[in-house]
């Protein structure tokens, strides 16, 4: 099998099951956001070397899988018979919720905003926190239009919370704390 098909050198794509949509498609925008979301993801997993990342390095492997079935959940018609269950559910925001609450505990208390950056592993995840905000308001854009799983918006949500949390846990893994806002700074 060749990578390239050469099918949407035209400017269209196909959804699940073969239907052809443009590229530029509300459906399209929104799963591939999340895509790049994923690959924020997986550059922050990538530079996380060591025992003291695991914790959160296993959470972020696992989310990268999710975030791949979000996509294909989004890349299905709905008016299509999927002829499988959605993959991501409510146990998969639950799961997100209690990863959150995992990751947290071990944190110094939050007492004033933070600033996207520290380590790099924790400013790709910043990076990738922003991207999963943009795929949401892009993904309530497609619900307004069509139907659409609202797990998939639960877990998006959770997910940029879950990813804020993550950066603030590879900060510390990486012997760095968080970085704050200065509001005594003047420009």
């Amino acid at each position: 099998m060749r990578i390239y098909t050469r099918t949407g050198d035209k400017g269209d794509t196909s959804l699940r099951w073969g239907e052809r949509v443009p590229k530029n498609a509300l459906r399209v925008e929104v799963y591939g956001t999340v895509d790049e979301a994923n690959a924020h993801v997986g550059m922050a997993v990538a530079m996380m070397e060591g025992p003291a990342f695991a914790a959160v390095r296993d959470v972020l492997l696992r989310v990268q899988n999710e975030l791949f079935y979000v996509g294909a959940d989004l890349a299905t018609p709905p008016n299509r018979d999927r002829g499988e269950q959605p993959r991501i559910t409510q146990a998969s925001v639950d799961a997100l919720e209690a990863d959150i609450d995992r990751l947290e505990a071990g944190l110094p208390p939050l007492r004033n905003f933070v600033l996207p950056g520290g380590s790099a592993p924790a400013a790709a995840l910043h990076v990738a926190r922003t991207v999963v905000r943009r795929a949401e308001r892009l993904l309530v854009s497609l619900m307004q239009q069509e139907p659409v799983d609202p797990a998939l918006l639960r877990y998006l949500n959770r997910l940029s919370d879950l990813l804020f949390v993550a950066a603030r846990a590879a900060n510390q893994a990486a012997g760095h704390g968080d970085v704050l806002v200065d509001w005594n700074r003047s420009s």
